[in-house]
């Protein structure tokens, strides 16, 4: 599949069939994960956790025998390296019809992170299962994903913009760059907020994050992890379509609607 296709056929999975992860499944998924690169070239280790072994569980997964995590410094931009990173493996992932979902809150946090050894400045911001999906959810994901309306998605032009903030970019006028926005738009998201925004400029794709009250102020921003996967997709679809881009973090200076803030952009090359 391409990486579109992927986009749109993957969903959180939380009820697996409860057949075990195979070994060369396994593997695999870790020699991807190795090179597994982000744009702020921060490094990740990744390990899976074998949940007999340890013990470890999601009160909101079912069926699950293996959990991915990842580790890193607490450094800045680590929150969106580790979204580009993961995403990156979750889509890899989706390719081989293994499922995830993504886990920040819904775990014991301490329990995984003494599965991971976490030493002292270092972070393990989330984990996901890794498994086959059940033929069947179970009632409580069913609840979840209705609860959290995990089908829908803001229009594009509620999220992308031409030139500045005041003026919404429709889809059939993103002319290179539709494809890739769409990709954005489609992304997974804490509680689905969808937090990314883009003012496209020409030849180059701003990137900002639309800052939710419940986050405002938090010292470790779960919603750039979100920003990492938008900005994940954003790059592989640009390219697999045809647009080469480069990465790189320049304000423009645009006035900005409240809580939102300048991330990244991305230039066509």
């Amino acid at each position: 599949m391409s990486t579109m296709e992927t986009v749109r056929a993957r969903r959180s999975v939380r009820t697996f069939s409860g057949e075990p992860l195979r070994a060369e499944d396994k593997q695999k998924i870790m020699a991807f994960a190795e090179t597994a690169d982000n744009p702020y070239h921060l490094p990740i280790t990744w390990m899976l956790l074998d949940t007999k072994e340890t013990g470890l569980s999601s009160p909101v997964i079912v069926g699950e025998d293996t959990f991915i995590a990842g580790k890193m410094r607490r450094v800045p931009h680590a929150e969106e390296a580790f979204g580009y990173s993961f995403e990156r493996i979750v889509l890899f992932a989706e390719t081989m019809g293994v499922g995830t979902t993504w886990i920040a809150g819904t775990m014991d946090r301490s329990a995984f992170e003494k599965a991971v050894a976490l030493s002292d400045g270092e972070v393990m911001p989330c984990i996901s299962p890794l498994g086959y999906p059940a033929a069947k959810m179970s009632v409580r994901e069913s609840l979840m994903r209705k609860g959290v309306k995990a089908e829908s998605r803001f229009a594009f032009a509620d999220l992308f913009f031409d030139g500045s903030f005041d003026r919404p970019l429709r889809a059939e006028n993103a002319g290179k760059w539709q494809t890739a926005l769409e990709a954005v738009r489609l992304a997974p998201s804490a509680v689905n907020k969808q937090p990314w925004r883009a003012v496209v400029c020409g030849e180059r794709v701003h990137f900002y994050e639309k800052r939710s009250k419940a986050y405002a102020g938090s010292d470790w921003d779960i919603q750039r992890i979100d920003m990492g996967i938008a900005l994940c997709h954003f790059a592989l679809c640009a390219e697999e379509s045809g647009v080469p881009v480069s990465f790189l973090q320049e304000d423009p200076g645009l006035e900005t609607p409240a809580n939102t803030v300048y991330i990244a952009t991305y230039i066509a090359e």
